[in-house]
């Protein structure tokens, strides 16, 4: 009998697995293995709302593996010494698992490959999380693109193989030592995660009913309500997408086959688009690693940020007193998750009001987000701070104001996640210092009391910024 490991990583699914449908092809028993490495080996080690969303991920995913017939085992410390252990246990002759592209895990997936090959096990690693991945796209010149119209016009061309299906059966797995998912403490000792976790359901068919649901009701909306906050027409796959419950190319052609059906409708090709954008994150973090850290722009090294505790803390509490950036801050609190157009706008209050470091925000969405992946967030917070690759320019400053009133004109999801100002008007809602003493009076608002007074003036916030520019914007 040969027997195989399937190290699973992010690839938290049995559908469209190309480790896991390689390894049954070849193999007569097959042993899924999940290694917890230490925190203090992993570069931007998960954050709290990611280690929450692995528990029930790694939940769901035992579950289905035991329905099939097998089970996932799980161990705890560094995968080279892991999987030489569960080698030589089970007699195994051969390991696979689907590439992860972050500096560390290419590190040590390098390290388990050398190792496992000296002691003459064979080693296969497949594509299973990117739609193509980094180093296939290139220019014509043969360099990485830094620019993403050319690159999405070039993906938009390529076509993908077919989804491979799940499994009907797998073969049992041999008793082996193994932690349960509870035994890795991947939850928080107070449990204010269950919380977080009550507008969620986690793991691989969660994550199709979600597809599903987005394709069927939201997506023809997609190209103009992505960008409201107040409504429901994202599609929120972006954790599923993050740890592997569902992969972007069932994604793609989910969305190709709609597109068909309702002639090709325009919602579909954005989407498609936003799925191309997460590759190019990816593309990004590959070829400019350091950018995890740095800007890829290198002037705004020598920027002049702010340190300033108390500020950033503000921000982090939605007590800002800029209604929409409090409101999205508070919805990441609460649920782990918040609205695209709203990380933009809380993104460029942080980094050109405020002139905070954009590793600061992207530091506190890493903790606080259940979707925190490396690539999207360095991309999006370089990409809003005017420092990265296809870069928004320093000085679009987005106004919180105008961006309210025009993404959330009826003032809904302001009026959900700052309760304390639902009684004003929409006119003054995004605003509420504007409003009269006695529409504030009427509505139970007192300034600087129930609600906080703007912490900076967005004119001269805007223009100490754009002064903080000039400075730079002209060096090498």
């Amino acid at each position: 009998m040969t027997t195989a490991l399937v190290w699973f990583r992010r690839d938290l699914r049995l559908a469209d697995n190309p480790a896991l449908a390689h390894a049954l092809a070849e193999h007569e028993q097959v042993i899924p293995v999940y290694v917890l490495t230490p925190a203090e080996s992993a570069d931007w080690a998960p954050g709290a709302a990611s280690r929450v969303w692995l528990h029930h991920s790694l939940t769901a995913l035992a579950r289905s593996l035991a329905e099939k017939g097998s089970c996932l085992l799980i161990r705890r410390g560094e995968p080279v010494a892991v999987l030489r252990d569960l080698l030589r246990q089970s007699n195994a002759e051969a390991v696979y698992w689907n590439r992860l592209y972050e500096p560390s895990e290419i590190a040590r997936a390098g390290k388990v490959k050398t190792a496992l090959e000296e002691l003459g096990i064979s080693v296969r690693s497949f594509n299973s999380s990117l739609l193509h991945e980094p180093w296939t796209v290139e220019t014509k010149a043969g360099q990485p693109y830094r620019v993403f119209t050319p690159y999405w016009k070039q993906l938009r061309q390529r076509s993908l193989p077919p989804c491979q299906p799940e499994p009907d059966v797998l073969p049992s797995v041999p008793e082996l030592d193994s932690d349960t998912v509870e035994d890795l403490g991947l939850l928080p000792e107070i449990d204010w995660w269950q919380d977080m976790m009550t507008g969620w359901v986690v793991g691989e068919d969660a994550a199709h009913d979600r597809l599903d649901q987005f394709i069927e009701n939201a997506m023809s909306g997609y190209a103009e309500g992505r960008d409201r906050p107040d409504r429901a027409d994202t599609s929120r796959l972006s954790p599923h997408l993050h740890f592997g419950e569902l992969s972007p190319r069932q994604v793609w052609h989910a969305t190709l086959e709609q597109m068909a059906l309702a002639g090709g409708e325009q919602g579909g090709e954005t989407f498609l688009k936003e799925l191309a954008w997460r590759d190019f994150a990816y593309h990004l973090l590959y070829h400019f690693p350091e950018t995890r850290d740095a800007p890829l722009n290198e002037r705004f090294n020598d920027f002049a940020w702010r340190k300033d505790p108390q500020a950033l803390q503000q921000w982090q509490q939605g007590n800002t007193g800029l209604p929409i950036v409090d409101a999205g801050m508070r919805e990441l609190w609460q649920t782990g998750w918040m609205h695209n157009r709203v990380r933009m706008i809380v993104a460029s209050f942080l980094t050109k009001n405020l002139r905070q470091h954009w590793l600061e925000g992207a530091r506190w969405f890493w903790d606080t987000l259940v979707d925190a992946d490396l690539a999207n967030n360095t991309q999006g917070w370089q990409w809003t701070a005017g420092c990265g690759a296809d870069a928004a320019p320093f000085f679009r400053i987005f106004n919180p104001v105008s961006q309210g009133q025009r993404f959330d004109p009826q003032g809904r999801y302001v009026r959900r996640w700052v309760p304390e100002l639902a009684g004003l008007p929409d006119k003054y809602l995004h605003a509420p210092w504007q409003a009269p003493e006695a529409t504030l009076r009427d509505a139970g608002v007192t300034l600087g009391v129930s609600y906080p007074q703007p912490m900076v003036d967005l004119k001269a916030s805007r223009q100490a910024a754009l002064e903080a520019w000039a400075k730079i914007k002209n060096s090498k």
